[in-house]
C-alpha cells in the first residue's frame, strides 16, 4: 500500500472546529439544538406533571406551584423554559425559510442569525413583565 505511512496519505481531512470561523450562525445553530434538548428533557416532564396536578385536584395542583415558589429558582427555570420556546420556536421559522430557498445569502442569513436569539430575548422579556404587571404568579 502505497502512502500508507501515515506522513504521505492522501486521504482528505475532516475539519475541526479550530478550523471553522465563528458567527452567529453557528451560536443560533447550537441554540436550536440545546434548546429543542431542553424542552425535550425539563419541559416535556414539567408539562406531563402540571397536566396530572390539574386532574388530581387541588391539592396536587398547589403541590405543583409550591415548586416554583422557591424565589429565583423557580423563576430561573420557567424564563429558561420560556426563552428556549421562543427561541426554539423563531430558529425554527428561519429553518422554514431556508428549507424554502431564501436566506441564504451572506448578509441575509447573518442578519437573521442575530436577529434569532434578539428576539427571543425580547419576546421573552416582554412575555414576563406581562406576567408580573398582572401579578399571575
Amino acid at each position: 500500500m502505497a502512502g500508507a505511512s501515515g506522513s504521505e496519505s492522501n486521504r482528505p481531512l475532516s475539519p475541526h472546529l479550530q478550523v471553522y470561523k465563528w458567527g452567529p450562525h453557528m451560536l443560533v445553530s447550537i441554540l436550536h439544538r440545546a434548546t429543542g434538548d431542553g424542552m425535550a428533557l425539563v419541559g416535556v416532564p414539567l408539562l406531563v406533571w402540571w397536566l396530572y396536578a390539574i386532574s388530581a385536584g387541588p391539592e396536587s395542583y398547589e403541590y405543583f406551584l409550591s415548586w416554583f415558589n422557591w424565589g429565583y429558582l423557580g423563576y430561573i427555570v420557567l424564563v429558561g423554559m420560556s426563552f428556549a420556546f421562543f427561541e426554539h420556536m423563531y430558529s425554527g421559522l428561519r429553518h422554514f425559510v431556508l428549507d424554502a430557498g431564501a436566506g441564504y445569502e451572506l448578509q441575509t442569513n447573518k442578519m437573521w442569525s442575530i436577529a434569532v436569539p434578539l428576539a427571543a430575548i425580547i419576546t421573552t422579556g416582554a412575555m414576563w413583565l406581562y406576567i408580573a404587571s398582572k401579578n399571575i404568579l
